[in-house]
């Protein structure tokens, strides 16, 4: 049996973390241990719930997903973080990838890559 791959989600609408986990939550090795809304909700639930793969939408009140990323990657260890943005251009992607993203899908590329995408970031060689 393969390990659960424990996820959190943060993007500050709500009816996108639900319609997410919706879809997540029919993955057999994928399960989601918390949701939060806010860049500064995601750092502290992330102590709590000790996620594989962190979600980060870039776009939210209070702080963005960017700056997020990079609190969490100042983590010990550092947190996995798959940003998902409807901002896709070459300077969000450029951004979060000095924070530290291991990767960027545009929510407009769909839920199935991102699926991939989380999969392929928690693979061990």
């Amino acid at each position: 049996m393969k390990e659960m791959i424990r996820l959190l989600l943060v993007d500050n609408e709500k009816t996108v973390r639900q319609g997410l986990r919706m879809r997540l939550d029919l993955e057999p090795d994928l399960t989601i241990v918390g949701e939060a809304e806010t860049g500064i909700e995601a750092l502290k639930l992330t102590q709590v719930v000790q996620p594989d793969v962190v979600v980060m939408d870039v776009d939210m009140p209070a702080m963005d997903g960017i700056t997020a990323t990079k609190g969490l990657q100042s983590m010990s260890p550092p947190v996995t973080v798959v940003i998902s943005s409807i901002h896709d251009d070459a300077q969000t992607r450029c951004r979060a990838k000095v924070a530290g993203a291991a990767a960027f899908v545009g929510k407009q590329e769909g839920v199935e890559l991102l699926i991939d995408t989380i999969r392929q970031t928690v693979k061990h060689d």
